[in-house]
């Protein structure tokens, strides 16, 4: 008998082990074809990416720099790679549901499901927000202080790498709320909780403020705070909804 149970074990480790084996290689597939396309068309999306850092009148120039022979081909690389992942992350979620699906109930499913192309859509929102309404005011004061006394050369290599953290950490705030609900579905916080904690939220939202933002401009970090503790309080309303989902499902 306990030889029996064993070779079951061995056997479901073996094909969940094949599983995982099976999509990974797609996603590693779908990831490397995204960064392909990706960097065929990077002038295109680099300029995309320059547009805030124009129409300044004290730039001497209308191109960023590079002082070393390999930055733009790496930055280019680097970018095709975060591009190709971004693009990629509809599949890759996907097949993650898919592998975890087999365990789940199906209500849990039916949630897993909804919360799949909602966090996407979700996330790709806060990018356009740290696009359209952060990075352009950070980018005009890193531009004119200090311009009276020093002349403001732009580094393709670090500006693109304070573009690209910025575009993702401000998609990852923008899940606040669909954390916090998931959270609350499974029963790990409640809405009483979350509203008891506020003012550490209230202070987390300023400190992530700081850090996200390339810029020591008050105005912009709280450009970045305010969103982040809207979108907390949003997360206790969230909240509430999921602790109803599972008190009812519970009875």
């Amino acid at each position: 008998m306990l030889r029996i149970k064993s070779l079951e074990e061995t056997e479901n480790l073996s094909y969940h082990l094949t599983e995982l084996r099976k999509r990974l290689t797609w996603s590693a597939l779908v990831v490397v074809s995204c960064t392909v396309v990706a960097f065929v068309f990077h002038q295109q999306i680099l300029e995309i990416l320059m547009v805030p850092a124009k129409g300044f009148a004290n730039v001497p120039y209308e191109k960023p720099i590079y002082t070393e022979l390999t930055e733009f081909i790496g930055i280019a690389m680097k970018l095709s790679l975060m591009v190709g992942i971004f693009a990629s992350l509809p599949f890759l979620l996907w097949q993650l549901v898919m592998f975890v699906s087999p365990g789940l109930k199906s209500s849990e499913k039916k949630y897993l499901y909804i919360l799949m192309p909602v966090s996407v859509l979700v996330f790709i929102v806060g990018s356009l927000f740290g696009y359209f309404v952060l990075f352009p005011p950070a980018v005009k004061f890193l531009l004119t202080f200090g311009s009276d006394i020093a002349t403001p050369m732009i580094r393709i290599g670090n500006y693109v790498g304070l573009m690209l953290s910025l575009l993702f950490w401000m998609g990852v705030v923008f899940e606040i709320p669909i954390v916090l609900f998931f959270l609350a579905r499974v029963g790990i916080v409640t809405s009483r909780l979350l509203s008891r904690n506020r003012k550490w939220a209230i202070v987390g939202a300023f400190i992530l403020g700081a850090i996200i933002t390339p810029t020591l401009d008050p105005v912009n970090q709280i450009l970045v705070a305010l969103p982040i503790v809207v979108l907390y309080e949003f997360g206790i309303v969230l909240s509430k909804l999921g602790t109803k989902i599972r008190s009812s499902s519970d009875n």
